[in-house]
């Protein structure tokens, strides 16, 4: 599939190409700056012109679901706004901030407050999201406001029905949730009840289809987490995680997966070790092998991972890292010695074939 001419010719001279952040069958979406008649901002492009034949007629449905919501959500500033839209493409604003599952809020109360009024926002001007299970579709902004994204499933409705109510309850509930994992004292009796009580179409989804989702999903799309990794992320960074911390220098490993213009999927390595030898050798090791997984795309030795108090590696820095998502690291440092401690990890990065400033 190609971009139409009209879509060709409307981001020619407006959309400055950036990071690429996903490739899967149903789109690719990439980062970079978008002219406005107010000037020029950050933007993620949203295009199907790349999407295999097999999968286009369902790409397509998905898009324009994402194009609907997006223009009845314009002005009730929950999520991106819609810049513009063509017949293959579409351009929303980019929101300074990052996923839940990378921001983790725990005890942020203000977060959830802003999250449930968004919800209620949105679900005034008859939008469901009903993708809201997925932490990466909420994002906790630089200004400590949540918003939401990824609207491919998204329903719009002209009256509150009973279908729309029923999802309007199941988007609540997926947000309690969360709010449940990060901030279980803020939860009141009756946010306590509701995630207490499925709706009757939920139980029947869990038990039929969601089961054929992820047969499909996974099957057929092959998506099986949430990072886009797909089965080298789950299936084969595990084996060569453990490959690499068989050599004498490695202290621990972390694999995490980024978006590649070429492989479409890319793993990157960070290796915790002291001889500065062990990346050459490590390289080599691994492209030796035989009967293995291939080797990441990109491997970094660094002196120390970057740990959260408990000691867990902080994969979600080191995936913004792979990238090049770096204006988003700074606010999640919280000290000078933190800021310190990334900076020789960022000057000696792999990736630099996205790089972009923004």
């Amino acid at each position: 599939m190609n971009l139409s001419k009209h879509d060709a010719a409307a981001l020619s001279g407006t959309w400055i190409e950036g990071v690429l952040l996903k490739r899967d069958v149903f789109s690719t979406i990439e980062r970079g700056r978008f002219q406005t008649a107010n000037g020029e901002v950050g933007a993620i492009l949203r295009r199907l012109d790349q999407v295999p034949w097999w999968s286009y007629p369902l790409a397509r449905h998905l898009f324009n679901r994402e194009r609907k919501a997006l223009g009845l959500a314009r002005d009730i500033d929950i999520g991106p706004p819609l810049l513009w839209a063509g017949d293959k493409a579409l351009v929303r604003g980019f929101i300074n901030g990052v996923a839940l599952h990378l921001a983790r809020p725990f005890g942020d109360h203000a977060y959830f407050a802003s999250a449930k009024a968004a919800l209620r926002r949105m679900h005034r001007a008859g939008i469901c999201h009903n993708d809201l299970a997925k932490e990466q579709n909420w994002l906790r902004g630089t200004d400590g406001r949540a918003y939401v994204t990824d609207f491919q499933l998204a329903v719009c409705f002209k009256r509150r029905s009973r279908l729309f109510r029923i999802a309007a309850y199941e988007d609540l509930r997926h947000l309690l949730k969360h709010k449940r994992r990060y901030t279980p004292d803020a939860l009141t009796p009756k946010e306590r009840t509701i995630l207490a009580r499925k709706s009757a179409f939920a139980t029947v989804w869990l038990m039929t289809g969601k089961r054929v989702y992820r047969a499909i999903t996974r099957g057929v799309f092959n998506f099986t987490d949430r990072e886009g990794g797909g089965r080298r992320l789950v299936n084969d960074a595990p084996v060569l995680v453990e490959r690499i911390k068989t050599h004498p220098d490695v202290r621990d490993a972390a694999i995490v997966a980024f978006a590649d213009r070429r492989a479409g999927v890319g793993l990157y390595a960070f290796v915790e070790a002291n001889a500065a030898t062990t990346e050459t050798e490590l390289q080599s090791s691994l492209t030796g092998a035989r009967n293995g997984p291939k080797p990441p795309e990109h491997l970094q030795v660094v002196p120390a991972l970057p740990r959260d108090a408990q000691g867990d590696v902080r994969t979600e820095i080191l995936q913004l890292v792979a990238m090049n998502q770096i204006d988003l690291i700074e606010p999640m440092l919280t000290s000078a010695a933190d800021r310190a401690f990334m900076k020789s990890i960022l000057d000696q990065r792999k990736n630099l074939r996205d790089r972009f400033t923004f």
